[in-house]
């Protein structure tokens, strides 16, 4: 098969967890036989650019028409059996599902986030859960400045959102979810319900497991309000209250909350703020855990950590609630604490702290749990699955006749 991965990349400055899964699953398709082609922008790439471009790069966010071009240029030229969609913001817009259009290549995309029906994706507005824009115009994210605090920055994505909805939900065959949990959000807030399938994110075999009882409970990712960092604080000095947990605490990551945690961490010895870790590192940072933490306070739409840890064969503490609830079995993978509860989350971790052979089950249970449901074959097989759905839709229009036009649900740009 020949594929063709659309994807914006996010700065390198942070990590990402989208642009670990694209390069994942270019390598998977490849290493099964597939062509894969790449057609990119680099957010990295801004900081280059004039003062007059990057003027202008709000007025492309909702549609750039070089881009449509450029694209359907390479498809024309090229001819791929299907288009992946991953990130198109800031810089390629969704002016790529029209490219696509222009030419009937079958577009296929991931949702990573909940960006299609909320202009900052995350469903959360000061450390809360909200639907205000969901079903609606996406004006009160403006009106808050939902995106980085800022209502000027907020409004290109909140335009983009309320000009492209019906180009995306009409011209993408297939949307992938990457959690059930973010299905069942998605088909209440109105997006076409025979079009959004689950495809759970596969991670590749670690090539290091848990051999021991581990060394540290780990947090791996974004240091940031939404990731549960502030809850985490707060449950760690609740158990270094009551005498610790006998293992420290590694953070392992850069955001936007590394001061406010690297001021919190300074002169103890119970925590570690170790920065960035590299892919090798992560691995080996997470097969040396008693227990990996994912406290987010936003319903993740999955959440890559907790099943690198399944693959590692380590145990998880997570947030009872979005995909977390299906990824983590409460009691047999991990413990599920409650949501934004500080007391909760301190005691999932002093549980498996406390309880080395549970600790030991848990991870072996999570490992099966990987091999059956997130290893590289079965993410293989699901994707091919899903291409060749899109392909078999798309040749059923144009063997009918592509009616949507018709039905108002074309370009009409």
């Amino acid at each position: 098969m020949h594929i063709l991965v659309v994807h914006n990349r996010y700065a390198s400055a942070q990590p990402s967890g989208e642009n670990k899964v694209v390069d994942q699953e270019v390598e998977l398709l490849r290493s099964g036989g597939h062509r894969v082609d790449v057609f990119e922008r680099r957010s990295d790439d801004i900081a280059g650019r004039s003062l007059l471009s990057k003027a202008a790069l709000p007025l492309l966010v909702p549609w750039n028409p070089a881009v449509r071009t450029e694209l359907a240029a390479r498809l024309r030229a090229d001819r791929p059996d299907v288009v992946h969609v991953h990130n198109v913001f800031p810089l390629l817009s969704p002016a790529v599902i029209a490219a696509c259009a222009d030419v009937g290549v079958p577009a296929v995309a991931t949702l990573h986030n909940y960006t299609q029906i909320c202009p900052p994706g995350t469903l959360q507005r000061d450390g809360k859960p909200c639907t205000e824009c969901v079903g609606s115009t996406p004006l009160p994210a403006v009106r808050h400045g939902c995106y980085r605090g800022s209502r000027l920055a907020t409004v290109p994505l909140a335009v983009s959102l309320s000009a492209n909805r019906r180009r995306w939900w009409s011209g993408v065959e297939r949307f992938l979810c990457i959690s059930a949990a973010q299905r069942d959000v998605l088909v209440r807030a109105g997006m076409p319900a025979g079009r959004l399938a689950v495809k759970h994110n596969f991670v590749p075999e670690p090539g290091v497991l848990r051999t021991g009882e581990g060394e540290h409970v780990l947090f791996l990712g974004r240091l940031a309000e939404a990731k549960g960092v502030r809850l985490l604080m707060t449950a760690w000095d609740e158990l270094a209250a009551h005498g610790g947990v006998g293992v420290p605490l590694v953070i392992a990551g850069a955001g936007p909350l590394e001061p406010e945690v690297t001021a919190w961490a300074a002169g103890r010895d119970d925590v570690r703020c170790v920065g960035l870790y590299d892919t090798a590192r992560c691995r080996e940072a997470i097969a040396r855990s008693v227990a990996v933490v994912a406290p987010s306070t936003w319903l993740e739409a999955f959440g890559l950590v907790v099943v690198e840890a399944m693959a590692a064969g380590v145990p998880v503490v997570a947030a009872g609630h979005g995909a977390f609830v299906e990824l983590v079995e409460d009691g047999k993978t991990g413990l599920l604490h409650q949501p934004g509860d500080a007391s909760s989350l301190a005691a999932g971790i002093r549980r498996i702290a406390d309880e080395p052979a549970l600790g030991r089950e848990m991870g072996r249970a999570a490992r099966s749990r990987y091999e059956q449901g997130f290893s590289p074959a079965v993410g293989l097989e699901r994707l091919l699955e899903e291409y060749r759905t899109a392909i078999a839709g798309r040749s059923v229009l144009t063997r009918g006749g592509d009616t949507r036009a018709s039905r108002g649900d074309g370009d009409s740009r």
